[in-house]
């Protein structure tokens, strides 16, 4: 149990002191407040945002099967960045030239793509001292690459857990806007479950929930022990970027919002991922980080069962794949969900562990969901009280 606070309520992980923790806090605090002052080289921000996008964000991320060593970079690891210029216009990070970063991605050869979507093209490169990264490119869609830049530099700029890609640096250079991030080199959740990294064996219960409990961390972080917090808002299965040890990388911050400590909800647009949004969030606006636990929710019925969270290929009763698992759990027919894939199926308590858990997250009420550290809690306890499912 102290190994799990101490993973959760750290404040900056990779921060030699508390004092400089205090710093970036504060320095976090500012940047929700001081709107445009905070990117000075950036032009007016529009407010058009991505509604219900069903595209991934992959920016850290390949969908080839290579079997190469790892850019993950741990919290107490030297910066992979050494040897590179300084500079940055922003005050962190690493403030990357046009021409660094075409250098890195051979002019942003197509055969260098990794990723695209309506946020633009993620590109794999590697810079000048040997280092792997992605580099997501935003589009200039009617400001809509300033508004993505913002939210993502503000959302984790500042911020480092292991369980979260970390974003290296930017480019600004005329209308590019550009994010430069490490690279992760063994896929995402979604490919592990219905796409190309099956080939290399089978996802087992294990590597699964180790990906899931990551995530679970990595949200618990962004929403408890950070200030103003932030909601993910698209928590979805391609955009938990998986590393060699299948340690989670949570990625793309592009729909993010921060929370201050005097805010219990704010109202916004409707956006995320048809099959991962609260229910609450899609009908009312009204947006607070349980709408992130009840995509955790979705995301790890996903992993138990192997199905997609909508799949209008299935009989109408199986489409919603939160529906269809109430209903097999009333029917006392749990052992059915299991993804049929699995090589060696999980035991009987693990099984209706990750069953209650994921219950609890997809609550109808917002209130009755627990808090993202509380999952992390179920899912790493073995004493916790099990409910009968």
């Amino acid at each position: 149990m102290n190994d799990h606070t101490e993973s959760l309520f750290l404040t900056i992980d990779d921060k030699a002191s508390d004092k400089k923790s205090e710093k970036m806090l504060v320095h976090l605090s500012r940047s929700k407040s001081s709107d445009g002052d905070n990117i000075s080289q950036c032009s007016s921000v529009y407010h058009h945002e991505r509604a219900f996008s069903s595209q991934s964000g992959e920016e850290g991320s390949s969908g080839n099967a290579h079997k190469q060593s790892s850019f993950s970079y741990g919290l107490a690891m030297a910066s992979p960045l050494v040897g590179l210029p300084e500079t940055s216009h922003l005050g962190w990070g690493h403030w990357f030239t046009l021409r660094d970063l075409e250098i890195a991605t051979n002019r942003f050869s197509s055969e260098y793509i990794i990723g695209e979507g309506g946020y633009g093209i993620v590109y794999r490169g590697k810079l000048v001292n040997g280092t792997e990264v992605a580099v997501k490119k935003l589009l200039n869609n009617l400001g809509q690459a300033e508004k993505e830049f913002r939210v993502e530099v503000e959302a984790i700029g500042h911020v480092r857990h292991k369980n979260l890609v970390r974003l290296l640096g930017y480019c600004i250079e005329g209308v590019n806007r550009m994010l430069v991030y490490e690279y992760v080199n063994r896929g995402n959740l979604e490919q592990w479950l219905h796409g190309s990294m099956k080939q290399l064996g089978s996802f087992t219960w294990e590597a699964r929930m180790k990906v899931l409990l990551g995530t679970a961390k990595a949200l618990a972080y962004l929403h408890e022990a950070i200030e103003p917090k932030v909601v993910h808002r698209d928590i979805k299965s391609s955009n938990i970027l998986i590393d060699h040890e299948f340690n989670a990388k949570v990625s793309d911050f592009g729909l993010a919002k921060l929370l201050g400590s005097g805010e219990s909800h704010i109202t916004t647009r409707v956006m995320g991922t048809f099959g991962y949004v609260a229910p609450e969030y899609a009908n009312t606006g009204l947006l607070n980080e349980k709408s992130d636990v009840y995509s955790f929710g979705v995301l790890l019925l996903e992993a138990v069962t192997g199905r997609d969270p909508v799949d209008y290929g299935r009989p109408m009763s199986e489409v919603n794949l939160v529906e269809w698992l109430k209903m097999m759990v009333g029917n006392r027919r749990a052992e059915e969900v299991v993804d049929p894939d699995l090589e060696v199926r999980p035991t009987t308590r693990s099984l209706k562990r990750a069953l209650l858990v994921a219950l609890r997250c997809v609550d109808p009420d917002s209130e009755k969901r627990p808090k993202m550290s509380q999952v992390v809690q179920m899912l790493e306890t073995e004493e916790f009280p099990y409910r009968e499912v």
